[in-house]
């Protein structure tokens, strides 16, 4: 059983990129971030298109921002859109949807930015991570939460942890708020596997950020101990960030029970460019 999660920053001006990679990557099911779609648009756009791949849709979505989904080609039952008691800002968001696919409960999730430390968005974040925890606390063992978590779990999950100094996603609160969550007895997946590994998910689109290989690890996979112990490949596949109109972030893939292409990873293919020189690089809005 293939698991793939994606943030595709628009999953309209994502179908050119999106449907050939389900065609070439053949998962079997996926968890999209940021589809940036209502419910009924996302279904008029891609229904038949995933209906003869032979993928079920759980969708949870908004006009303009936000937005989750669930595509799987091995059941969809028990869908939930949203998360009960969940905080808003001020109103709920479409930022979380759920359903048990062969027996795994499967959570796509898209964790508020944070936008600045100590700011109300920020309090927010942590306040909707609380939630998500109360959420998969009841049944962490066979739960997998995939997708943007916006969060870089360590220091060596970004390029130069000096270049976030005072930035969110790097601050002692979001990574505790992700460490609760883990607490549940939930596994980082790629980072078991490729513990020492320079391994990024996503790259901002300005200053060359992804042919420097500047990037973050912000899209995890977290699964309980019955689901993490059939994992037998964890990668991120890079080469979705490639080319022509990508979103910014490349998809995560764990494979269970099976790997097709072999224990592949942690980044295929791999960057050609050395890690930067500690100081050496800052970010493009600083």
């Amino acid at each position: 059983m293939r698991i793939a999660t994606w943030n595709v920053n628009s999953v309209k001006q994502r179908v050119p990129r999106l449907l050939p990679w389900l065609d070439e990557r053949q998962p079997d099911v996926v968890c999209l971030q940021e589809t940036k779609l209502a419910d009924d648009r996302f279904v008029e756009l891609l229904h038949d298109d995933l209906a003869e791949r032979g993928f079920a849709v759980a969708v949870h979505g908004e006009a303009q921002w936000n937005g989750v989904a669930i595509l799987s080609r091995v059941g969809l039952d028990d869908v939930v859109a949203g998360m009960p008691g969940a905080p808003g800002f001020p109103h709920p968001e479409a930022r979380a949807v759920s359903a048990t696919c062969a027996g795994i409960r499967v959570v796509s999730v898209y964790v508020p930015n944070g936008r600045a430390p100590g700011s109300e968005h920020y309090r927010y974040k942590l306040a909707w991570l609380a939630s998500l925890r109360d959420m998969v606390a009841a049944g962490a063992e066979t739960t997998v939460v995939c997708g943007d978590i916006n969060i870089a779990p360590a220091d060596a999950d970004v390029f130069d942890p000096d270049a976030f100094a005072g930035q969110t996603h790097v601050t002692a609160p979001e990574r505790a708020a992700l460490a609760e969550l883990q607490s549940l007895g939930l596994r980082d997946v790629v980072r078991d596997r490729w513990p020492d590994r320079r391994v990024f998910t996503y790259w901002d689109y300005r200053a060359g950020m992804f042919h420097q290989d500047l990037g973050m690890r912000i899209d995890l996979v977290l699964a309980g101990a019955t689901v993490a112990d059939r994992v037998r490949a964890a990668w991120v596949d890079r080469q979705a960030r490639k080319g022509s109109g990508p979103s910014d972030h490349a998809p995560v893939i764990v494979d269970l029970d099976q790997a097709p292409d072999g224990d592949v990873g942690p980044v295929v293919p791999p960057p050609s460019r050395p890690a930067a020189r500690r100081g050496s690089k800052r970010l493009p809005q600083a």
